[in-house]
């Protein structure tokens, strides 16, 4: 794990690292061969941490009863017709992949690409918002690196009257304190949210066509800890651990 700058606190710490880097590498291997599945799996800077520690420092989307929603819920994309395939990464709507760290703070870090991609495809400027804004202001029910409840995080982006840059409110991976002189210099703002209609892949489809959106998905099994390359097809639960962007969709040549 040296390439990946791991520094251990002690021998104890340094040995039981090892057993699990060396487990991880062993189940890696084992997939890889089988070649039974549509992905690779590879050694990443996780594979020193075992299943439950990759979920309890990475995944923060928390799911409340309210986000359990109808088929019937208002949907703005309804009538639209979906294209047979999108990427909004060739169209300069995202930006780089960015690294939450070891901190559950998924929930910010997908709200804050949304609303890029948004204001990017309204505006035609595409800007780095601040993440760890939300994480030291949004504090009435969303609680940092703990977790957070993402129709509440819209609505606090909504009364803020938007976010402000990344360079003037730079991430730092904690819990802090709102720094009010910086956050109230706005760079980009929505004044509303929708939900996708539940278990309707149609209508999924149809609001990435329009937009980068917030998703929630599954993230825990090692399969995804070390997913690399490929179509990942791992197993699939109902509890929802992890926010991401969807940000397009399309087939492969084996389809």
């Amino acid at each position: 794990m040296g390439r990946f700058g791991r520094v251990y606190k002690d021998d104890a710490e340094k040995a039981k690292r090892s057993k699990i880097f060396k487990d991880n590498v062993e189940y890696i291997e084992f997939v890889n061969k089988a070649r039974t599945r549509p992905y690779k799996l590879g050694i990443n800077e996780f594979a020193d941490l075992s299943d439950e520690e990759f979920r309890a420092t990475r995944n923060g989307y928390k799911m409340t009863s309210y986000q359990q929603l109808s088929k019937t819920t208002p949907f703005k994309y309804g009538n639209v017709t979906a294209p047979a395939t999108m990427d909004w990464r060739t169209k300069g709507v995202v930006t780089e992949i960015k690294d939450q760290g070891q901190c559950g703070y998924c929930w910010a870090f997908s709200v804050v690409a949304a609303t890029k991609g948004i204001n990017k495809i309204k505006t035609s400027k595409l800007i780095s918002l601040s993440e760890q804004e939300l994480m030291d202001c949004d504090t009435s029910s969303d609680i940092g690196c703990e977790g957070g409840l993402i129709d509440d995080v819209f609505k606090f982006i909504i009364k803020n009257n938007g976010l402000t840059t990344e360079s003037n409110y730079p991430y730092e991976g904690t819990d802090g304190t709102c720094k009010t002189g910086r956050e109230s210099n706005h760079a980009a703002k929505i004044t509303g949210y929708e939900n996708v209609p539940a278990n309707s892949e149609s209508a999924l489809l149809k609001a990435v066509a329009n937009q980068p959106i917030f998703v929630a998905i599954d993230a825990s099994g090692s399969d995804f800890q070390f997913f690399s390359s490929g179509v990942f097809t791992g197993e699939c639960g109902t509890e929802l651990y992890h926010g991401v962007i969807a940000f397009g969709y399309g087939k492969t040549s084996d389809g």
